[in-house]
């Protein structure tokens, strides 16, 4: 059993559910699931998730010792881009889900994970030793699995405090004006379609940093910041401005969905992501190319405009801007 003490500062606003889940690290799911159970507790009396949080007032969490798992080992590939005693950092191969999930109790990430005979961390959840963010399943690229509790909270805390730079590659349908740019829209869950996420007045903040790496026929490469990481982030910001990227088969239409000739997947890897050492704070950067499946229908697209086309640099048009997208409006019943 570990025990945590937080302290609501005086400038804690809003229900303490949320204030703890953003202080703790803890998934806000598994918080819940501890007040339900009766292990945060003020004052030796248990809280409720719908109360509102008070200057001063302080929490202890019981988190217990993670169960052990029941989930299966399996041999499935994985590639280790990098690995020390806090976390590793893997390259995920695209169709491959993060975590167990209703429909994919196996063949999964974490189901190969535990074929590597790794210990975890434990406060995201069972089914999720370990994860601390995670991909789509069509996205490919790296992401971070962390070995105990100490570096997944560490990990959890950097993301929150926006400490971790994740950049990604995307190709998207057109051509897009300016050089670098920004995109700020709230997104949340789509009122029209409700597997899906949009732009919406409700949603969360979300911003988007990108750059142009390259101008093939009908298409730019794009390296992407992710400043933010609500569901769907990127592709939602990109469809919002009209460049929907590459062999989406969610949120893309016609030529968009389809790709360029050879594209079997979505265009979206996670390239690039810069960290602090769980353990003592030195930089960690790991970078993962695009894989091959990619990287060939970008050499297609070159050798199709040879001569046409070039990379960003010394192309004209205006050099920044930020868009701002409107959101979409719930129809009325």
């Amino acid at each position: 059993m570990r025990r945590l003490t937080i302290t609501v500062p005086e400038t804690a606003e809003g229900r303490i559910d949320h204030f703890l889940a953003i202080e703790s690290g803890l998934s806000r799911s598994y918080l819940q699931k501890l007040i339900t159970e009766g292990h945060v507790t003020t004052a030796g009396e248990p809280i409720k998730a719908n109360e509102a949080a008070v200057a001063g007032q302080v929490v202890e969490l019981e988190i217990p010792d993670p169960v052990p798992l029941e989930l299966a080992a399996e041999n499935i590939p994985i590639s280790v881009v990098y690995e020390d005693a806090d976390l590793l950092i893997v390259d995920k191969a695209s169709g491959l889900v993060v975590h167990p999930a209703p429909g994919h109790s196996g063949g999964t990430l974490v189901n190969a994970l535990l074929a590597r005979g790794t210990e975890y961390g434990g406060i995201a959840g069972v089914q999720r030793p370990g994860i601390v963010h995670r991909l789509d399943r069509d996205t490919s690229g790296l992401l971070m699995v962390a070995k105990d509790d100490k570096a997944q909270a560490s990990l959890m805390g950097q993301l929150k405090d926006r400490d971790i730079k994740k950049t990604y590659l995307a190709l998207v349908q057109g051509s897009v004006v300016a050089n670098t740019g920004r995109i700020e829209a709230p997104i949340g869950r789509d009122p029209h379609h409700r597997t899906r996420m949009a732009v919406v007045p409700s949603g969360r903040a979300a911003v988007t940093g990108y750059r142009v790496r390259e101008r093939l026929p009908g298409w730019t490469l794009l390296e992407l910041d992710l400043i933010t990481g609500r569901t769907h982030q990127i592709r939602v910001h990109l469809t919002a401005v009209g460049h929907p990227v590459a062999g989406d088969p969610l949120y893309g239409t016609g030529t968009s969905k389809r790709g360029p000739e050879g594209l079997g997947r979505l265009f979206l890897h996670s390239w690039r992501i810069e960290l602090h050492s769980p353990s003592d704070g030195h930089i960690i950067r790991a970078v993962a190319p695009l894989p091959p499946e990619l990287e060939s229908v970008i050499e297609s697209l070159r050798a199709a405009g040879a001569g046409q086309v070039g990379p960003a640099a010394g192309i004209g048009g205006s050099s920044e801007v930020t868009q701002s997208v409107a959101p979409v409006e719930k129809r009325p019943a």
